[in-house]
């Protein structure tokens, strides 16, 4: 492995040209800093992180939803990296030390097996990108108890990345796709980023040697005056995706618009239910109402290391006030935030 990663280095040092390529996974950061393969590249080509991490991502909205139902009695379940998640003021780990039943689960499947067990409402934050939807949605599609429902912050990754594209803040050249992702909506939602707007992108995986040789595909799309998505995760991730998680994705979410953390309202980038299912919609089965919001903690900055346009190290609070032990933002919390992440490892340049 030692030989081949020197190997490919060696390649992309030899077709190396300025470039900022972005990726937008959590996994994908987690492998560069834990492997110090910036520290590897050539200095003009930039890889930077975007909205990879699905926990960092929940506006502080969704987060004062959960609160607002906890306060009503509801039983709240979510997973463990969406307890210290900031909402306006405070936070389900928060709500918890004040006595509100909030519990933590592994995935949906274990949310409805507690509403089985309750006699009270039973509520899923499902929160994730297309990986973690499916399930969710085959959950609904099975039919849960009475007592259960979810409130959806599924999110969409091609909507955020048309958005970073159009919105020229980032001045991105290339992209590397998550592989997690594309194993359910394939290949195929790319294409436009590089027919309209000329980007290379590369599907990866997750190991050191994935990484290092996406970004030399790119570095080859770009000498060969080519923009095209490749798929290097090929083991993983077939052209079409995954076919039958779409289709029940389909069957119970519609897409519509919704801000994201960091983000305005970013054009048909969430799932919600659909009408069919709305005695499973939290928001439509308890009336949720919020409407002041507060998305930031005061020196905050993780909106724009989601985007793609500062670094942890540049925020005053990184590694003083905010810590893994005790997050302030939202991107130091999970272990896929790029700040939790930085803090790990060490510095990103």
């Amino acid at each position: 492995m030692k030989n081949l990663s020197k190997e490919i280095v060696g390649r992309i040092e030899e077709i190396s040209q300025p470039v900022k390529i972005m990726h937008v996974c959590g996994s994908h950061e987690h492998t560069i800093m834990h492997h110090g393969i910036r520290t590897l590249l050539p200095e003009e080509v930039e890889v930077v992180a975007g909205p990879g991490c699905p926990v960092c991502c929940v506006p502080a909205r969704e987060i004062d939803e959960c609160l607002q139902l906890a306060e009503k009695g509801v039983t709240i379940t979510t997973f463990g990296d969406m307890l210290r998640v900031p909402g306006s003021e405070s936070s389900l780990a928060e709500a918890k030390e004040d006595g509100a039943d909030v519990r933590i689960v592994y995935g949906v499947n274990n949310a409805v097996e507690i509403a089985q067990k309750l006699d009270n409402e039973v509520v899923f934050m499902s929160a994730g990108f297309e990986t973690t939807a499916p399930a969710t949605a085959a959950e609904l599609l099975a039919g849960p108890p009475e007592n259960f429902s979810i409130l959806s912050c599924h999110r969409l990754i091609p909507p955020a990345l048309q958005f970073l594209i159009e919105s020229g803040e980032v001045n991105l050249n290339a992209l590397i796709e998550p592989g997690h992702v594309s194993t359910i909506i394939g290949i195929e939602p790319y294409e436009i980023f590089s027919e309209k707007y000329g980007i290379p992108q590369v599907v990866a995986g997750f190991n050191p040697l994935d990484v290092l040789m996406a970004v030399y595909m790119i570095l080859r799309q770009i000498k060969a005056g080519k923009a095209e998505v490749q798929n290097e995760y090929k083991r993983a991730v077939r052209d079409e995706g995954n076919l039958k998680a779409q289709e029940v994705m389909e069957k119970v979410f519609y897409i519509t618009s919704r801000e994201w953390r960091g983000f305005p309202e970013i054009p048909n980038s969430v799932m919600e239910v659909r009408d069919e299912f709305s005695q499973f919609n939290a928001r439509e089965k308890f009336d949720i109402k919020i409407e002041r919001v507060k998305d930031a903690p005061t020196g905050c900055i993780c909106g724009p290391i989601l985007r793609g346009v500062a670094r942890p190290e540049e925020c005053k609070l990184f590694k003083k006030e905010c810590t893994p032990m005790n997050p302030i933002g939202a991107c130091m919390v999970s272990k896929e935030g790029t700040c939790n992440i930085a803090h790990r490892y060490g510095s990103l340049k």
